[in-house]
């Protein structure tokens, strides 16, 4: 996958978190099963630790997808190596752990085609924008250090942590952002100005937002992509109609086969 540099008649599959319908979500197991698969995008969480390591993972807390408990930011990265992250999706995968950023770049970075969905969790809440801001500038420093600028979009949904990154750094970096623009929080700054991507989300219980939402946000020079409330050919079809570019996805394998049945993986 190349920024900008897409055909006609394809679309693009972001994993997300992995291909996490049937590995334990956000693990290195996760991840190469979604290369193997096919996808053109993975897309990831990342948290700070006790002792300021980057690691991945989605939840503030380590309940529900390892066999700790408790926050994942009162914990060193030795804790967080020592836990289960797999068990909880089946038997098969006890062993699996939490993978730190590092590995998680030194991993994909061979794979020229791949992009990369880097979602900053820790977000710049009340007391907490110090500790934000600098995990910010850190994960930007490696993927700059790296070479890889032009293969990730950065994503939060904190808009007060886009427009630091607006603000600093310029369009240097893809930014991601949500519609509608209550996802982002308080804005200071029309996120649609200066975002590339923008994940279009239904209200209430649609599946998506409808494809004169998806025109408006292309028209604004915004690529509209579809989140990860893609599940089936339903959904996908829905995609397509609205004119998502690109849809994350849970199933990616599933769904990189959908659409190659409709055509719409045109290399």
């Amino acid at each position: 996958m190349k920024f900008n540099e897409q055909k006609k008649d394809h679309i693009y599959v972001a994993a997300h978190r992995g291909l996490s319908a049937t590995y334990p979500e956000n693990t290195m197991e996760a991840f190469r099963a979604a290369v193997e698969a096919g996808v053109d995008q993975l897309e990831t969480d990342i948290r700070i630790t006790a002792d300021g390591e980057l690691v991945l993972i989605h939840d503030a807390t380590l309940d529900r997808t390892t066999n700790g408990t408790g926050l994942v930011c009162e914990h060193t990265l030795a804790a967080l190596r020592s836990l289960d992250a797999g068990s909880w999706k089946g038997e098969e995968f006890a062993g699996c752990r939490i993978p730190t950023l590092d590995e998680f770049i030194a991993y994909v970075k061979p794979f020229d085609e791949l992009t990369l969905d880097l979602e900053l969790k820790e977000y710049p809440t009340t007391g907490h924008e110090k500790i934000s801001y600098e995990v910010c500038d850190r994960v930007l420093a490696i993927v700059e250090e790296n070479g890889l600028t032009d293969r990730v979009v950065i994503n939060t949904f904190s808009g007060k942590l886009h427009e630091y990154i607006y603000r600093k750094y310029g369009k240097k970096f893809r930014l991601h952002v949500y519609y509608p623009m209550h996802h982002l929080g308080e804005c200071e700054i029309d996120p649609y100005s200066y975002g590339y991507c923008c994940c279009m989300f239904g209200s209430k219980d649609e599946l998506m937002a409808e494809p004169a939402e998806f025109a408006k946000m292309a028209a604004r020079g915004v690529e509209p992509w579809a989140g990860a409330s893609v599940k089936n050919e339903v959904g996908v079809q829905a995609a397509i109609d609205a004119g998502a570019k690109l849809i994350t996805c849970n199933n990616a394998d599933e769904i990189l086969k959908i659409l190659t049945q409709k055509g719409m993986r045109n290399e």
